[in-house]
């Protein structure tokens, strides 16, 4: 690694080495390559180009995505003392002027820009008259047609290959399998590009998927045990439930706001910049509150409804834990999540291609929530990686039990064929435990040789026998037939006996073991003062309220803590402390000097 880049390292950033595969990167990018990065949330991405725009002579031009990601990040390198901007719609004519005279100066080192503005011939003018250091495309998943984010102005984006060829090009994204990746190649044009994939591995998350029995009681009896004081978002599908659930929660003395793009525009910035900027809160939300999320210390994810891929899943769980400390993956799943989520795609205006991937989406993620094994080892392995169990998600910490269901099956599938193959899971339980009801009286189902054969078991284990079965494709969904099950081909070996099925179920015994054991958490608080972190939290707070910024832009958790272990007395002292480039220490070195100084041991 060159002295020249670690110098910027230390010196900007505050950080004295890089991780992982950063240096590689660097060098490669500062020297005029081409990359396709792929590294997990709070992996360090944005080094990746930060570090090689600053050793390269020109502005780096960073086609962000989201405009409340850009303001973020424009905030946190101008507290470094980066000269950075961005161009997008928040700003009026003279702004954008501004900006524009700036790059043409050459007084900036960062711009950052919407893909949408990028493809304006304004944009593409502007920069042909500069020589751009690198264009950074950051979320580059979302060039990926079958994808979760997809954004079609993605797809214009090859025209910078086009327009500049010998301007070095950096595509970074934190989700993408490995057709993803291929596509995210051919698209952008990157096809001569060296390709970095780092783990996708985050040990500090820790996952949990639950049978879904009253959601929105178990989220807060998982909020109040887990995470009564930190800060979280609640992923719900519509509006209408965002909305209800935000309600509910504050009703339970819990501070969360609601978010989706059915709100306004004010309403919805001042609720982010709420999220961003105070402690302990929570934001229950569609997947409109997504990529423009930068708030490192978001300890719980969690997921009322059942996303659409597990890429969806990945990048959202993701925006827990960013800072490296432990953080939870929540979520609770039934079977009518399934039959939603297939209604969505049969639905769908897209092409019989389009339905299909999704359909073959959506079975990966029932796999990850019905694997009896490591939730990791399957996450892991989805997007190409091998991984070993982690003692650290719901099935390795409480090992659900396997039982052969053959038979229960074979009664299941048999009711779905019984009864016309033209009713939900709802009606077949009734049908199986023998229930007395005007509509099993109408079907005249009360005569049929299923009637009541499964009255052993509870309606509780019946929905987990439809669900699995419907997540093992011996059963699908027909919305033709408003939502009712049917046979597939795969049920004939198991109505005949010539197929065991296996099925999981979790034990009924109280866990002890999935309270917090976090001794999986990265970040140690050994020999912390926390009276004196609490005041380093207060002092920040109040700075971050001074500028209008997110806390997390004046300095990091882990900051702070190293603070609070470390008491530096000194300037100097306070430059070893990770996170504390030159321009913070001029900053802020004095008063904090002064605060740890004062604060008794």
């Amino acid at each position: 690694m060159s002295e020249a880049a670690l110098k910027v390292l230390k010196e900007v950033f505050g950080h004295a080495g890089f991780r992982g595969a950063q240096a590689d990167i660097v060098q490669h990018v500062a020297s005029g390559g081409d990359a396709l990065v792929l590294m997990p949330t709070g992996g360090g991405k944005s080094l990746c180009y930060q570090v090689p725009a600053l050793l390269r002579s020109g502005t780096a031009v960073v086609v962000s995505p989201l405009i409340a990601l850009m303001q973020d990040q424009v905030a946190a390198m101008t507290q470094l003392g980066v000269r950075a901007a961005f161009l997008n719609s928040t700003l009026d004519l003279d702004q954008v002027r501004e900006v524009e005279r700036s790059l043409l100066d050459g007084t900036l080192d960062l711009l950052y820009v919407a893909p949408e503005r990028l493809n304006t011939p304004r944009c593409l003018d502007l920069l042909s008259h500069i020589r751009p250091a690198l264009f950074a495309i950051d979320e580059a998943h979302c060039v990926a047609q079958w994808g979760h984010d997809f954004r079609p102005e993605y797809l214009q984006l090859s025209v910078l290959h086009e327009r500049f060829p010998d301007v070095p090009r950096i595509a970074l994204t934190a989700t993408a399998d490995p057709a993803t990746r291929d596509e995210i190649i051919d698209r952008l044009a990157l096809h001569d590009a060296r390709v970095f994939v780092s783990s996708f591995d985050r040990p500090n998350i820790r996952y949990t998927i639950v049978d879904k029995d009253d959601a929105r009681k178990q989220l807060l009896r998982f909020i109040r045990t887990e995470h009564p004081e930190d800060a979280g978002i609640v992923y719900c599908l519509s509006r209408k439930k965002v909305d209800e659930t935000a309600e509910w929660l504050v009703a339970q003395g819990l501070k969360a706001l609601p978010y989706h793009a059915g709100m306004d525009a004010a309403t919805r910035a001042a609720h982010q910049a709420r999220f961003q900027r105070e402690e302990g809160l929570i934001v229950v939300a569609t997947i409109a509150f997504g990529m423009g999320i930068d708030k490192p210390d978001v300890r719980f994810v969690a997921h009322l409804d059942l996303p659409r891929s597990i890429e969806g899943y990945y990048q959202e769980t993701g925006r827990a834990g960013r800072d490296g400390g432990a953080a939870d993956a929540w979520m609770a799943y039934g079977l009518a999540d399934v039959v939603q989520q297939r209604r969505f795609i049969d639905q769908s205006e897209g092409s019989e291609a389009f339905r299909r991937i999704s359909g073959s989406k959506l079975d990966a993620l029932l796999g990850l929530c019905e694997t009896a094994q490591c939730r990791r080892v399957h996450l892991l392995a989805y997007f190409g990686e091998e991984g070993v169990p982690c003692g650290n998600c719901d099935n390795c910490l409480n090992p659900p039990e396997t039982w052969d269901a053959s038979v229960a099956s074979q009664k299941a599938l048999s009711a779905i064929y019984r009864t016309g193959q033209r009713f939900g899971a709802g009606h077949l339980i009734d049908v199986l435990r023998g229930k007395d009801g005007e509509r099993i009286r109408q079907w005249a189902h009360d005569q049929l040789s299923v009637y009541g054969i499964g009255k052993a078991e509870d309606e509780h284990h019946w929905r987990s026998v439809f669900r699995q079965l419907v997540a093992l494709g011996l059963a699908r969904v027909d919305h033709e037939s408003y939502g009712a099950l049917v046979l597939t081909e795969a049920a004939r070996p198991v109505l005949r006996g010539e197929r065991t099925v296996m099925m999981r179920r979790i034990p009924e015994r109280v866990r002890e073991a999935a309270r917090r054991a976090r001794s999986a958490s990265p970040v140690s608080m050994d020999g912390v003062d926390a009276g004196l972190l609490a005041a380093l939290k207060a002092w920040r707070l109040d700075e971050a309220r001074t500028q209008s910024v997110p806390a997390y832009v004046i300095l990091h958790d882990s900051t702070l803590v190293e603070l609070a272990r470390q008491r530096p007395d000194d300037l100097e002292g306070l430059a070893d402390i990770p996170g504390f480039g030159a321009r913070k220490v001029e900053r802020y070195g004095d008063a904090l000097v002064e605060l740890i100084s004062g604060f008794g041991h």
